[in-house]
């Protein structure tokens, strides 16, 4: 007899105030190579952007340092102004100078100064989401959120996010101030962030993986597993590796990004996706990188 299907919750309250569907979009692919300047006609990007909201997506995940900047115009120019139930997130906390030279920069008056640049580009009094883009080590975790609790204070952010840390690191920052999200890279091929998964799992913050398709690393053995269950569902490799996710934890929300309209169709197309017991067992299985 065939294995029942698992039906996974469709959304998440972020910051326990917030819903938004579980399958968001990330705008990293917006820009150039090493997130690097504009990638593309303009035209096209405002126009995926418009796609996801119109095809059901709630959550749109972007960073100061994409472009720089470009990422941010770029949703304020499509999407501007936003829906109620649209939530925007944006990071800070580096500062780029070449495509490939990326600097911590976690300095309470940096983090301030980014947060302020960012409410401009995206034309809004009070950012949804801000995420700490990287924990800087030189300045106490204190002071950095300290800094973010402030903006919060103020109203210039809703919710604090942080990206790229421990289990130890996570349960310390709780012990400082309120946490809503946390985005460490995660696919069916890297769970080396599985105790930080369930630091969130435990206090139900939103964990937002990053390469959640394994940055197209989905061959071999992946896909030779990830092939066998899409045929049974009809579906591609792709889809079957954020359907994994979404079946995995209740608090996994995916942002995959994309500047093709077909591809952005298939990413959401996960969302239909039905996994078995058996077909998540056939994926836990797969050794992780």
């Amino acid at each position: 007899m065939p294995a029942s299907p698992t039906s996974p919750s469709s959304s998440f309250l972020l910051g326990g105030e917030l819903p938004v569907r579980r399958l968001g979009y990330g705008t990293a692919q917006l820009t150039g190579p090493g997130y690097w300047g504009p990638r593309g006609e303009r035209r096209d990007a405002l126009a995926v952007l418009r796609s996801a909201v119109e095809q059901g997506v709630t959550l749109i995940d972007t960073a100061d340092n994409y472009g720089p900047g470009v990422a941010e115009e770029l949703v304020a120019e499509a999407l501007h102004p936003y829906r109620d139930d649209l939530v925007i997130a944006t990071k800070g906390g580096v500062v780029r100078t070449g495509d490939d030279a990326w600097h911590i920069a976690g300095r309470p008056e940096q983090l301030r100064a980014m947060c302020e640049a960012s409410l401009r580009r995206l034309r809004t009094d009070r950012i949804d989401l801000y995420q700490l883009h990287r924990l800087d080590p030189r300045v106490p975790m204190a002071e950095q959120l300290g800094a973010l609790d402030a903006l919060r204070q103020e109203g210039k952010i809703r919710c604090i996010g942080l990206d790229t840390l421990t289990a130890d690191q996570l349960e310390q920052a709780l012990s400082l101030t309120g946490i809503a999200s946390v985005q460490n890279r995660f696919n069916l091929l890297d769970r080396g962030s599985d105790a930080v998964l369930k630091v969130c799992e435990s206090h139900d913050l939103a964990f937002l993986p990053w390469f959640p398709l394994a940055n197209g690393a989905l061959t071999g053995e992946a896909a030779a597993a990830l092939d066998t269950v899409a045929r049974s569902h009809g579906a591609t490799r792709g889809q079957i590796a954020l359907a994994w996710l979404l079946h995995r934890s209740p608090v996994l929300c995916p942002t995959p990004g994309t500047g093709s309209p077909v591809h952005l169709a298939e990413n959401l197309g996960a969302r239909e996706v039905r996994l078995t017991t058996e077909d998540m067992s056939r994926l836990e299985a797969l050794a992780p990188a």
